[in-house]
C-alpha cells in the first residue's frame, strides 16, 4: 500500500488522539507536583537507615532510640593552640561549655580531658533534645557551633557522631537540586550537539523533565505507601537515571521517527511505525533495567534495598514519558521540529560513508583479530582491580573535608593513646553490671562507663585505645562481640561498627543479589531475541565492561585522585547498574541485528547493517549516560564520586569497544548460531531480496 492511501486513514481521531494524551499528562502532572515536593522532605540518612536490618549495630541504634530521651545526639568539642593551651585558653573553653549547658539540656555535665602534650583539651556533649529529628538535630550542631568560637589563636572544632552525621545529611540535602540542574545543563548541551536543531533538543529534555516530577511522586508514594526508605543517596541516583535513561530512549524513538518521516506523509503514522519498530526494544531495555533494579529488594543493607524501587520508578517513569508523552508532542509539532534539518517525505537520507560504516568494514576482514584483541584489552584493564584500595573509612569519605572530620584528625593527633569515638554495648538492664565489667577486662578497652537505662535496656559508653576504623579498634570490637555472647543478650555498635556491618552486609549482599540480577536479565532477554546464545554473549560481554571499568577505577581512585578507600556498595551497585544499562545498548543492537535476519538478510550482513543503523544512536546514548552520571564525580562525597566514574567508564566501554566491535564480530563469527535454538538458528541462509537503502542513523543526527 503507498504513502499517499495510508496518509488518508484516521481522519479526525489521529488528530484528536495528541491533544488527548497531553491532556492526560497535564492532569497527571497537576495531581502528581505536590507529592514531588515532598520527595526531598521524605528522604532518611540517619544511621538505622542505611544500616543493614539483621545487623548488631541495627539493634543498636534502634535500642539508643527507645530509651528515655531517644536518640541521642553527641558531639565532642575540641579545643587546641599549637604550643600548648593557656589558663586563659582552659578558662574559655569551660566558659563556653557552660554556656552550651545553659543554653541547650545536655545529658550529664561534659568534662575537660586534657591531651598529654598540653595542646588540646577535649570535651564530650551529648543531648537528647533533638530526638530523632533531623532538622532539630542539625540546628542543635549548628547552634553548638556558633556558640563554641575561635578566639585569640584558640582554634575550636566540633566533632563526633552527632557532627559527622549533620554534615553528611547538609551534602545530601544539596544533591537533589544540584544534580537536577547540573544533568539537566550536561544533558541540554549534548542534545544540541547531537540534534543541531535549535528547537529539537527541547522536546526530549522537556519529556525527561516531567519523567522526573512523575518518578519523585512515584518514590514518595512507594515511601508512604509500603515505607520504602529513600535515602538522599538513591534520590540522587534516581534524578541521574532517569533523565540519562529517558533521554536515550528519547534518542531512539526520535532516531527512528526521523527514518519514518520519509516513508510516511503525517508525523502521525511515522510515529506509529517508529513506536511499532523500537518499541519492543525499548520496552526490553527499560524491563532489564527495572528488573535489575528490583533485585536489589533481595540486599540486607537498608539502603541498597530502598535504591532498588526508588530507581525502578524512576526507569518506569522515563518509558512511559517516552512512548507517550514524547510521541504525541511530536506529532503535534510535526516535521518543523527538526527545522533546518526537515527530513522530506519521500527523500533518501544523506548518502555519506559513516563511521560506523567504516568500522563494519574493518570488523567485517578481521572479525577473529579484532574480537580476541578486544577481550584481551578487557582483561587487562581488570587487572586494575588489584590496584583498588581498602575500605573507605568515615575520615576519607569526603573530597572536601568539614569540621568534623577536621576534629576527628585533631582527636587521633592529640589523644594517641586513646579512641575519641565511642562504640556503644546495650545490655539487659539486670545483666548490665556483669557486661559492664566483662566489657572493661575486654584486651583492648581503655575505659567503659554505664549511662542511661529504659526499656529493659542499659547504654554502656566504651572507648578503645585504638584509634577509630584501625585494625586495632576492629580487633577490639571483634573482641567485644566474641566475649559478650548470647548469655549476656548484649549488642555492639556504634559508629566504627556499623562500618564492619556495613562491610559485611555488602560482601553478603553480592553473593545474593548478583545472580538474581544476572538471571531476570538472562530470562528478559531470551524472551526479547528467541535465543539463548545471543543473551549469554551479551552478559558475558556486561560483565567483562564491569571488571574493566572497575580496573580502571583501580588505577584513578589513590593513584590520580588521592582516595584513601573505596565504597563497599560500590561494587554491588556498579555492577547492577552497568548489567541492567550495558545490556540496554546489546538489546538495540541484537533487536536491529534479528529484525535484518527475519527479513532474509545472512548474518554478515545482517550483523554489518544492525551496526550501521543504530550505531549512531547508542552513540549518541552511550554518550548521554556517561555524562549525567559523570555528573556524580563532582559532588564532595567519595562514594557517589566512585559510583559515578565506574558507571560512566562502563558506559564508554560498553558503547564504542563492546557494542561496536565485540558483539558484533562474535555474532559474524557465530552467524546463525547465535539465534540458537530460535527458529533463525534452522533456517538455510539464501540471499537477502533486495531492498531500499537504509538511513544511516549516525548521519541523521
Amino acid at each position: 500500500m503507498g504513502a499517499a492511501a495510508i496518509t488518508k486513514r484516521g481522519g479526525r481521531r489521529p488528530r484528536a488522539v495528541p491533544w488527548v494524551v497531553l491532556g492526560l499528562w497535564l492532569v497527571l502532572f497537576l495531581l502528581a507536583g505536590p507529592f514531588a515536593g515532598k520527595f526531598s522532605g521524605a528522604q532518611q540518612n540517619g544511621a538505622v537507615d542505611y544500616l543493614p536490618d539483621s545487623a548488631d549495630s541495627t539493634r543498636v541504634a534502634r535500642v539508643q532510640n527507645a530509651l528515655p530521651g531517644g536518640e541521642s545526639t553527641d558531639l565532642l568539642l575540641v579545643y587546641h593552640r599549637d604550643g600548648g593551651l593557656t589558663a586563659a585558653d582552659r578558662q574559655r573553653a569551660a566558659d563556653q561549655v557552660s554556656e552550651i549547658g545553659t543554653t541547650y539540656e545536655l545529658t550529664g555535665r561534659p568534662k575537660p580531658i586534657r591531651s598529654q602534650d598540653g595542646g588540646t583539651v577535649m570535651y564530650a556533649v551529648s543531648s537528647t533534645q533533638p530526638g530523632q529529628d533531623e532538622d532539630a538535630r542539625n540546628a542543635f550542631v549548628d547552634g553548638v557551633r556558633d556558640l563554641a568560637r575561635d578566639t585569640g589563636g584558640l582554634s575550636v572544632e566540633v566533632g563526633g557522631p552527632g557532627a559527622l552525621t549533620t554534615d553528611m545529611s547538609k551534602v545530601f540535602g544539596s544533591l537533589d537540586g544540584t544534580l537536577l540542574y547540573a544533568t539537566l545543563g550536561v544533558v541540554t548541551v549534548l542534545l544540541i550537539l547531537i540534534y543541531r536543531s535549535p528547537f529539537l533538543w527541547l522536546v526530549p529534555l522537556g519529556v525527561a523533565g516531567a519523567a522526573a516530577g512523575m518518578a519523585m511522586a512515584g518514590a514518595y508514594g512507594l515511601h508512604e505507601a509500603f515505607g520504602i526508605t529513600i535515602s538522599g543517596q538513591s534520590g540522587g541516583v534516581m534524578t541521574v537515571l532517569v533523565l540519562g535513561a529517558g533521554t536515550d530512549y528519547a534518542l531512539l524513538l526520535i532516531s527512528r521517527y526521523r527514518e519514518e518521516l520519509r516513508r510516511h506523509e503525517r508525523p502521525y503514522d511515522a510515529v506509529r511505525a517508529a513506536l511499532r519498530g523500537c518499541g519492543p526494544a525499548i520496552l526490553a531495555s527499560s524491563g532489564t533495567v527495572a528488573a535489575g533494579l528490583l533485585c536489589l529488594l533481595a540486599a540486607d543493607l537498608n539502603s541498597s534495598s530502598g535504591m532498588g524501587p526508588v530507581a525502578m520508578v524512576g526507569v518506569l517513569s522515563a518509558l512511559v514519558a517516552m512512548t507517550t508523552l514524547l510521541p504525541a508532542l511530536l506529532v503535534l509539532l510535526g516535521r518543523r521540529v527538526f527545522w533546518p534539518l526537515i527530513p522530506a517525505f519521500g527523500s533518501a537520507p544523506q548518502s555519506r560513508r559513516s563511521l560506523f560504516t567504516a568500522v563494519g568494514s574493518l570488523t567485517a576482514r578481521r572479525p577473529r583479530i579484532v574480537l580476541v584483541g578486544g577481550a584481551v584489552l578487557l582483561g587487562a584493564l581488570a587487572l586494575g582491580t588489584l590496584n583498588l584500595p581498602g575500605s573507605l573509612r568515615q575520615a576519607d569519605s569526603f573530597t572536601e573535608r568539614p569540621e568534623s572530620i577536621s576534629a576527628m584528625q585533631t582527636l587521633a593527633r592529640a589523644y594517641p593513646e586513646r579512641s575519641s569515638q565511642p562504640i556503644t554495648v546495650v545490655a539487659p538492664a539486670d545483666r548490665a553490671s556483669a557486661v559492664l565489667d566483662k566489657v572493661r577486662s575486654t584486651d583492648g578497652i581503655a575505659d567503659a562507663t554505664a549511662g542511661r537505662s529504659g526499656g529493659g535496656w542499659t547504654e554502656i559508653s566504651v572507648h578503645a585505645d585504638a584509634a577509630p576504623e584501625t585494625p586495632g579498634e576492629t580487633r577490639t570490637i571483634e573482641a567485644l562481640r566474641a566475649g559478650l555472647d548470647r548469655s549476656y543478650g548484649a549488642y555492639v555498635g556504634g559508629p566504627s561498627a556499623q562500618q564492619l556491618d556495613l562491610a559485611d552486609s555488602q560482601a553478603r549482599d553480592r553473593r545474593v543479589v548478583v545472580p538474581l540480577v544476572l538471571a531476570a536479565v538472562f530470562v528478559i532477554l531470551v524472551g526479547l531475541l528467541r535465543s539463548l546464545v545471543a543473551p549469554l554473549m551479551l552478559l558475558v560481554a556486561v560483565v567483562a565492561v564491569w571488571g574493566a571499568a572497575l580496573g580502571i577505577g583501580g588505577l584513578v581512585f589513590h593513584p590520580l585522585l588521592g582516595f584513601e578507600g573505596t565504597d563497599p556498595g560500590l561494587g554491588l551497585l556498579s555492577f547492577v547498574f552497568l548489567v541492567a544499562l550495558g545490556v540496554d545498548y546489546g538489546i538495540f543492537l541484537m533487536h536491529r541485528m534479528r529484525e535484518e535476519s527475519l527479513a532474509g538478510a545472512e548474518p554478515q550482513r545482517a550483523a554489518l547493517t544492525a551496526l550501521r543503523t543504530t550505531g549512531g544512536v547508542i552513540a549518541s546514548a552511550g554518550v548521554v549516560l556517561a555524562a549525567t552520571f559523570a555528573v556524580l564525580t563532582t559532588l564532595p562525597l567519595v562514594g557517589l564520586v566512585e559510583l559515578g566514574f565506574v558507571i560512566a567508564v562502563g558506559v564508554l566501554l560498553d558503547t564504542f569497544l563492546v557494542r561496536t566491535f565485540l558483539v558484533t564480530t562474535a555474532s559474524m563469527l557465530l552467524r546463525r548460531r547465535v539465534w540458537w535454538p530460535g527458529r533463525l538458528s534452522r533456517e538455510p541462509e539464501r540471499p537477502a531480496p533486495p531492498k531500499e537503502a537504509q538511513p544511516v542513523t549516525a548521519s541523521s543526527h
